[in-house]
């Protein structure tokens, strides 16, 4: 089975850049785009209609945030937020259940300049490892989305210079290290261990992404009992119409 994610920083900006194109040379099965800032009545697609089951958690506020997953395979059930009214207002999380696992795609809130926000991203961090941990103890879990962090010095290209900004905070890699450690694996990390300059968002500012100054921020990440069934998961730099680029797992027999 093959799964995608892609902040696509608004979809109708990114759907006149050749969203289905792109999304459909990587022939996923299963599909999330975060950041989409639309509601599906905002949206009339017919590459999104073609698409049999969709689930759209857009925010509340206009133009901001928001979830989508789009898939080939029916869910037998589909939910929207955490069940959390106070971190449920922002469409940053959208659950499909199929059989062999739950696939949670996610847009982690940002910590904003000077940290402003991170008070608020270590409650989230905590409720959302709450959320797919208490999944995993049904089935295993598969979660993707722009989780705003680079966990490690290896996931960004300037780490000396960034240790106090939003993304590579301490609390926020401490955060990602404690999902790790509830029982989850970055596919990617434990595919490429030692892989470097491998980036999945680039500043717009200062030709980022053409020097390659990015950082990695998107990811995979299955419960450990999948660990076996992982086959490939990838970076796709190469597909623009985003400050990010699309990601890919594949998995076996799933």
């Amino acid at each position: 089975m093959k799964l995608v994610s892609w902040n696509v920083n608004g979809l109708r900006a990114t759907l006149g850049k050749g969203l289905a194109e792109k999304m459909d040379a990587l022939n996923a099965d299963i599909l999330c785009l975060q950041e989409i800032k639309a509601k599906p009545e905002q949206v009339s697609d017919l590459w999104l209609a073609s698409w049999p089951h969709a689930l759209w958690n857009p925010a509340q506020r206009a133009g901001y945030s928001g979830v989508l997953i789009l898939s080939k395979v029916p869910p037998l059930s589909t939910s929207t937020g955490m069940g959390i009214p106070e971190h449920d207002t922002e469409g940053r999380v959208a659950t499909m259940e199929f059989e062999d696992f739950y696939f949670v795609g996610c847009y982690t809130p940002n910590s904003q300049n000077e940290l402003a926000r991170l008070p608020y991203r270590m409650e989230w961090d905590t409720a959302f490892r709450t959320y797919v941990s208490t999944l995993a103890r049904k089935k295993p879990v598969v979660l993707c989305g722009d989780l705003n962090v680079a966990h490690e010095e290896i996931d960004i290209a300037r780490p000396d210079a960034n240790h106090f900004s939003a993304g590579f905070s301490d609390e926020e890699r401490a955060g990602f290290s404690d999902l790790l450690a509830a029982g989850f694996t970055d596919t990617f990390r434990y595919l490429h261990p030692d892989t470097r300059d491998a980036y999945s968002w680039w500043s717009f500012r200062g030709g980022a992404r053409a020097r390659n100054v990015g950082w990695r921020i998107d990811y995979f990440c299955v419960s450990n009992t999948l660990r076996d069934s992982i086959v490939s998961a990838e970076i796709h730099p190469d597909i623009t119409g985003s400050d990010h680029c699309p990601i890919s797992l594949t998995l076996a027999g799933k």
